[in-house]
């Protein structure tokens, strides 16, 4: 089970012909990821060939020399692989988002003994959606993403998205075409809205035009991140010309088939309809060989997988069976004409958001029109909820890639399904007639549930199911590098394992959004399911609330836990929660008082007091930890201009804008409010507790005045609030530090003790 030739680059490819003799020197990629990780271990790993196909590994200790480890692989990604098993299996150490714990491996290397063996059962691993570059790593620098093509390559990643340093590339082909910079820079989006302009869904900036500078940042920090991948044995997966192109190229154009796009997510006309170069035009495969050759000579001839989505959440011009099979056609005619040995990798999630168009004989001819197998790879993008592989006949044969959605927008609430995530893969895999070649992640953001991730991951190296049980103890053993882990921790773990990350309800396979993180309404708030649900299936009170005691006790037994930032993080996460599910009771607290005819004005502001207490405790607790600060979005998107007297200041404001706008109005009016939000101290603190209040005192006001709700006039007014607040400058608000309401364990105490009294959920 191993890609095919062409899809590697040929250090890659050829590699499993190497002798078994070539070691450790000649792969630079991993000494540099031992390196960097475990630096003390650096002449203790010895990597060697092996023979064959597929990805394949043996440990075994090196011979005669003791506390030295030999991994021999068919391929550098098994090879990380390989490391990775070792250090988790033997060594008790991992390395997580927040940070890597690799370095506290022991200083003489756990002893192998029978050699251990190990075999991805897909030859593709799959990491990132289009839109986690918005969500997500929108204004990372290298330093974050080190860390995370780390974390990729140990998993045993093979195939990542490479969208960083696009718009360079595409500004060069556009110029070329004869289009001026102020035409290109009027399609362009903001730097936290670029996957929806690469998508076709949104063109233009509501915030000023992308600078140049952007973008040659951008160019050259995709240089590293590719070299990056490549020398972890991944294969990146480039982007292409997809046919977007500005207004402008129709008047360049007269003659050219371009055609206009739907409106998108209630943005106004200006902003989306954006246009649409036909690919059987000669235009487009000119277009496209243009960009192709110019990405080639910038990053080398390092992978011939291109990304390419024409129809996210926008449906063709025209349903016609032979007007699709013709787009699809010259679409991979073009990629061929550029890179004879071009595979076209694209998102299968217009066949599910868009199911009523895309009928089953219209994806035949769609995909029917590139002829050959092997020829595209499908990312069933929500596998887990909602698979498009099985009424598609297997993408009609094509490859296709099994993936764990789960995440929308980076939502932060604690939901997961272990035992669907650790099946359905194998079983989708196994199934009769199954084109299903590869196992993998499509989360729009990356925030939390980590565990699972990881055990899809996991689950791309093992022919059978994961035993669900003694993956999380290990799990947690590994991540709590405690000894001996008090017993309190696996059962506070054991208590999530089987309720919280054990939901098998095909309608809510999402995280879960809270309420107070959206606009204040009357209605419609609670028991949301579908996409951003906002219902939750567990009982806070025999799930959360147990497991963060549980956590608390186990650091009382053993107050070094108190020091893994990890475990810090898992009870900042859980006090998190449980404060996030406590507010719904609020919530409608305040409702009921407010619709009865027999409670008075004074009811009304009591109940929203609660209400906004419990915000206030919420940002206090959010402060007491890194991972969980408005200020560390705001300041990666500053970096970008400059520090010091460096500073670009109005480049700064510009970056500081997009960031603030994405994780509120997501728009100039407010078009996907909310949709990014997330639980971070100084946004809701600043942010969430304004709202609310305006909200309380709104209902206080018509309480006492016999007043009549008006949805209209709220709304407005809470609008007005986004408006104001996204414009706002880190540096002239009241922005608190890390640490300065409290220490973590400090801040829980307090909100166990004002909250945890009589939990109703």
């Amino acid at each position: 089970m191993t890609a095919p030739h062409s899809y590697k680059r040929d250090i890659i490819v050829n590699w499993a012909n190497t002798p078994h003799f070539w070691v450790r020197t000649c792969w630079p990629g991993l000494d540099s990821l031992v390196q960097r990780r475990l630096p003390q271990h650096a002449e203790d790993f010895t990597f060697t060939a092996l023979p064959g196909t597929g990805d394949r590994y043996i440990i075994n200790d090196t011979g005669d020399r003791k506390g030295a480890v030999t991994v021999s692989c068919t391929s550098i990604s098994a090879c990380a692989r390989g490391l990775y098993t070792y250090l988790t299996k033997f060594g008790g150490v991992d390395i997580w988002w927040t940070g890597s714990r690799l370095h506290e491996l022991p200083s003489h290397l756990p002893h192998v003994g029978e050699p251990i063996t190990g075999e991805a059962v897909v030859p593709f691993r799959y990491h990132f959606n289009t839109v986690t570059f918005g969500y997500t790593t929108a204004f990372w620098a290298l330093d974050k993403w080190s860390l995370l093509l780390d974390w990729l390559a140990l998993r045993g990643v093979n195939l990542p998205l490479a969208w960083v340093g696009y718009e360079h590339i595409l500004s060069e082909v556009f110029r070329d075409a004869g289009l001026s910079d102020s035409e290109i820079a009027a399609f362009l989006s903001g730097p936290a809205f670029l996957p929806w302009n690469r998508f076709g869904n949104i063109q233009g900036s509501w915030g000023g035009n992308l600078p140049t500078q952007w973008v040659n940042d951008q160019f050259a920090l995709g240089k590293q991140i590719i070299q990056r991948m490549v020398e972890l044995g991944m294969i990146p997966i480039l982007p292409s010309f997809t046919g977007f192109v500005p207004r402008a190229l129709a008047t360049h154009y007269p003659n050219a088939s371009i055609v206009t796009g739907g409106q998108w997510s209630g943005f106004e006309p200006s902003l989306t309809n954006v246009s649409f170069l036909e690919p059987f035009d000669p235009l487009f495969a000119q277009l496209q060989k243009s960009f192709i050759l110019k990405q080639k000579a910038a990053y080398g001839n390092l992978s011939h997988i291109y990304t390419l989505d024409q129809y996210n959440e926008n449906d063709p011009f025209s349903g016609d069976i032979s007007y699709l099979r013709n787009v699809s056609s010259n679409t991979f005619s073009s990629l061929r004409e550029a890179d004879p040995d071009a595979v076209w990798l694209m998102q299968g999630w217009l066949f599910f958001v868009s199911s009523a168009f895309w009928t089953n004989d219209r994806i035949d001819a769609y995909l029917g029109g590139v002829e050959g197998n092997d020829t595209m790879i499908i990312l069933d993008l929500y596998s887990e909820a909602a698979p498009q592989w099985n009424r598609t006949n297997n993408y009609s044969g094509k490859q296709w890639i099994w993936c764990e959605l789960h995440d929308f927008g980076g939502t932060m609430g604690m939901e997961g399904n272990l035992e669907g995530l650790t099946k359905d893969p194998i079983a989708a895999l196994q199934s009769p007639g199954s084109s299903m070649k590869g196992i993998g992640l499509t989360m729009e953001g990356q925030e939390g549930n980590e565990i699972v991730y990881d055990i899809v991951l996991d689950q791309a190296w093992s022919p059978k199911p994961l035993v669900i049980n003694d993956y999380v103890t290990r799990w947690v053993t590994r991540r709590y590098t405690v000894h001996p882990l008090p017993s309190a921790a696996q059962k506070a773990w054991y208590i999530l394992s089987t309720t919280v990350y054990n939901n098998t309800d095909p309608t809510s396979q999402l995280t879960t959004k809270s309420i107070l993180e959206l606009t204040p309404a009357l209605t419609g708030l609670i028991n949301r399911t579908v996409l951003l649900p906002t219902v939750v299936r567990y009982s806070t009170n025999i799930t959360i609330l147990p497991a963060l005691k549980l956590l608390l006790q186990a650091s009382d037994a053993a107050p070094s836990l108190r020091n893994i930032p990890e475990f810090r993080y898992d009870v900042v996460g859980l006090c998190r929660q449980f404060l996030a599910n406590r507010f719904n009771d609020l919530y409608q607290d305040l409702i009921t008082v407010y619709n009865s005819s027999a409670t008075s004005r004074e009811a009304v502001t009591s109940a929203g007091e609660q209400l906004l207490h419990l915000l206030g405790d919420l940002d206090r607790l959010l402060y007491t930890n890194e991972n969980f600060l408005l200020s560390t979005w705001i300041a990666d998107a500053r970096q970008w201009a400059g520090a010091g007297p460096e500073t670009n200041a109005s480049y700064a404001a510009y970056l500081e804008y997009n960031a603030r706008n994405q994780i509120t109005l997501w728009g100039p009016n407010g078009e996907i409010d909310d949709y990014a939000s997330k639980q971070w101290a100084g946004l809701v603190g600043e942010y969430y507790s304004q709202r609310w209040t305006l909200f309380v005192d709104y209902l206080t006001s018509l309480k006492q005045n016999g007043q009549e709700y008006n949805a209209t006039d709220i709304s407005s007014r809470l609008l007005s609030i986004g408006r104001t607040w996204q414009t706002q400058r880190w540096g002239n608000i009241t922005g608190e530090t890390l640490g300065t309401k409290g220490g973590t364990f400090e801040v829980v105490d307090e909100v166990l003790q004002n909250w945890a009294q009589q939990p109703r959920t």
